[in-house]
């Protein structure tokens, strides 16, 4: 039978923190819901561990965008969700989506929380909902989820190497407005800690920018740190 929902986890190098992750998503599974992992080409024992604690966990091309869509593709569920590896959905998540997309919306995403009790980490986690909420654009830390016959019908997600998530919310868009619920996901404020908040907040500021005026995601991919394929 065909799941109602489909929770797609494209990962890398995860192997450190991916059991506990995926024993998160039980709940989800014990309530119908098929959880797909989509390992990029793991140096580590990713693939092993997503193998012991998911319905299925497969290889794609190196990429988020890539391995989002062959998860996607190997999970036709009703709709589809798709959660970073760092990211913990609310409890009653599945229920959440399923009330939202049996409305009147084919897509959406979550408020967002950055795992931190730091003054400007929360001020950063407000400002990516209020950003997301009057632009419409989702970010991939909000958990993406979205009809199966719209994903379909907007071809998946563009293949690039950065900003794939707002190529898909521009698309997406064209076909109503978004889901933006107010329930919260909690992200990892590993990105923040690793190389310094102001830091990443500057480099995310100019990386959007030159995105919106065009410069080419390959390079701005680069310049975040992403290793090319």
């Amino acid at each position: 039978m065909r799941p109602a929902l489909c929770i797609v986890v494209p990962v890398l190098d995860e192997a450190r923190t991916l059991a506990s992750r995926l024993q998160a998503l039980q709940r989800f599974r014990q309530r119908g819901a098929r959880v797909v992992v989509v390992d990029g080409g793991s140096q580590d024992d990713t693939l092993e561990i997503a193998k012991a604690h998911a319905d299925l966990a497969l290889l794609a091309p190196r990429g988020r965008a890539a391995q989002m869509n062959a998860g996607a593709a190997a999970c036709p569920a009703d709709v589809l969700l798709f959660l970073h590896a760092d990211t913990a959905l609310p409890d009653d998540a599945d229920l959440l989506v399923r009330r939202a997309t049996l409305g009147p919306f084919a897509w959406g995403r979550f408020d967002v929380r950055i795992d931190s009790a730091r003054p400007l980490l929360r001020v950063v986690s407000a400002l990516m909902n209020l950003r997301s909420r009057w632009t419409g654009i989702a970010t991939g830390d909000q958990a993406l989820f979205v009809r199966h016959d719209l994903f379909r019908k907007v071809g998946g997600f563009p293949d690039l190497p950065l900003m794939e998530d707002v190529a898909m919310s521009r698309l997406l868009k064209r076909h109503g407005p978004p889901a933006c619920l107010r329930e919260r996901v909690t992200t990892s404020a590993r990105r923040w800690e690793r190389h310094g908040a102001w830091r990443t907040i500057l480099l995310m500021w100019r990386l959007r920018a030159a995105y919106f005026l065009g410069a080419d995601p390959k390079r701005l991919a680069i310049r975040y740190g992403y290793r090319p394929r």
